[in-house]
Formats: structure tokens, C-alpha cells, sequence
């Protein structure tokens, strides 16, 4: 059997962690290595636990999740969010207008969810996320997202482009550039392979060549790069990229 995806729970109410926990180590191919109750607590397990997976509280004392996540994924493996011995990270949050889990995006987390979370929901994240994908809570918190990352759009289109963006976008071929937009609507590898007639192997390999020509850790880091670089106009239809 594969060696199950390791977990920390970080998180000042005990009781939901307990929760967490329960839901968690009821699966073959996860537990929980450990838990933390501040952002302090949630760095210095990480370091010696190396967890594959982080779920991570936004409001914590002494470090909140943000500057938290921040840290973690600078600090890994002295090489920044992009190495190896980064783990993943998914940020929880209550409410589901809280604006911290945007910026945890950009600090480097891997998506959010809120934590009325059904089990399932949250057993298929932390599976999606470690594969690489893309985690975002829907309804509301999908369309903060897709507001903020406008906002954005819209500061960056007043700017060119850097040179770095632009190198990075012309080592993409035609194709996956066409992959990069359409992973920006959100939508899955079935659903974009539906979408482009292709098969969603084929999307899957395009998109596994996207991340690492962009250098970026997964799916959601992918699409920031898009806004952030122009490439994708917000205020076009889903789908149609600009």
C-alpha cells in the first residue's frame, strides 16, 4: 500500500480539529501527524512532522494563518514555495466573505475551504490538492475569489507585463497557452477536455506542462500567473479567456 498523505491540522479550536482528526484518520490513505493550535505551534510542527498537507485556520494567536502560510512556504527547503519539501497547503476559514483566504492564496496556499465542510468534501480537497489541483470552496467564496483576482486584472492591465511574465508565457506553445485560459474558468480537466474535444489525459498532460513551465506549485497559483500576467481578462465570458 502507498504511505498515506500526512496531515496537520492547524487550528485554536480544539474541538474542530478533534473533528478533523476523526474524519480524517478514517481513511487508508491519510492520518493526521499533528495538530497546532497557534501559528507558531503550526511551524514548528511542520519542521518536524513534514507534513504533506496543512490545513490551515486563517484567525490564530500569536501568528494568524496568513503571515503563517507565508512563512512556511518561503521558509521550505530554503528555496521558496516552489521545492519539494513545501507541503500543501489548504486554508480554512469561517465565513465565507473572509478576504485573508484570497491573500493566503497569493501567499502560496493551494485553495480554501470553509470549515461546515461536508467529510467528503474535505477528504476529496486534500486528495485534489496533493494531485496538484485546484481547491476552492464554492458558491460565495468562488465569486470573492473571482472579484478579488478581477480587481487585480484590472490594476495589472494598466502595466505591461514584466519580462520574467512574458518569458515565461512564450516558453508555452499555442496550446497550452489555450490550457492555461481555460483552467482559469475553474472548471475541471473532464469538463475543459469535453469543452476542446480532447481527451482529459491529454488536458492532464497539458496542464502538468503549464505548472512546470511557470515554475508555479498547482492549479491556482497557475491562474494568478494568468490574471497577474494579462493573459486572461476577467470581464470576458467564462471560457472565452479575453
Amino acid at each position: 500500500m502507498e504511505t498515506p498523505i500526512s496531515v496537520l491540522l492547524a487550528d485554536d479550536q480544539a474541538l474542530l480539529r478533534a473533528g478533523f482528526a476523526m474524519v480524517i484518520d478514517s481513511q487508508q490513505d491519510m492520518r493526521v501527524v499533528a495538530q497546532a493550535g497557534t501559528g507558531v505551534e503550526a511551524l514548528e510542527a511542520v519542521g518536524e512532522h513534514r507534513p504533506d498537507v496543512v490545513l490551515m485556520d486563517i484567525r490564530m494567536p500569536e501568528l494568524d494563518g496568513l503571515e503563517t502560510t507565508r512563512r512556511l512556504l518561503d521558509d521550505a527547503g530554503d528555496g521558496g514555495p516552489g521545492t519539494a519539501d513545501a507541503p500543501t497547503v489548504i486554508v480554512l476559514t469561517t465565513f465565507d466573505t473572509d478576504e485573508y483566504a484570497v491573500e493566503a492564496l497569493r501567499a502560496g496556499a493551494s485553495g480554501f475551504l470553509l470549515k461546515d465542510v461536508q467529510p467528503e468534501v474535505l477528504l476529496d480537497s486534500i486528495r485534489t490538492a496533493v494531485d496538484g489541483g485546484a481547491v476552492i470552496a464554492p458558491t460565495t467564496t468562488r465569486r470573492l475569489l473571482d472579484q478579488t483576482l478581477l480587481d487585480d486584472a484590472r490594476s495589472a492591465r494598466s502595466r505591461e507585463p514584466d519580462a520574467a511574465q512574458r518569458a515565461r508565457l512564450e516558453t508555452l506553445t499555442s496550446r497550452e497557452r489555450e490550457i492555461l485560459v481555460e483552467m482559469a474558468t475553474g472548471d475541471s480537466n473532464g469538463e475543459i477536455a469535453a469543452r476542446l474535444f480532447l481527451s482529459e489525459a491529454t488536458v492532464k498532460t497539458h496542464v502538468a506542462h503549464v505548472l512546470a513551465k511557470l515554475g508555479v506549485r498547482d492549479r491556482v497559483q497557475a491562474v494568478v500567473f494568468a490574471y497577474d500576467s494579462g493573459l486572461v481578462d476577467r470581464s470576458a465570458p467564462p471560457g472565452t479567456g479575453r
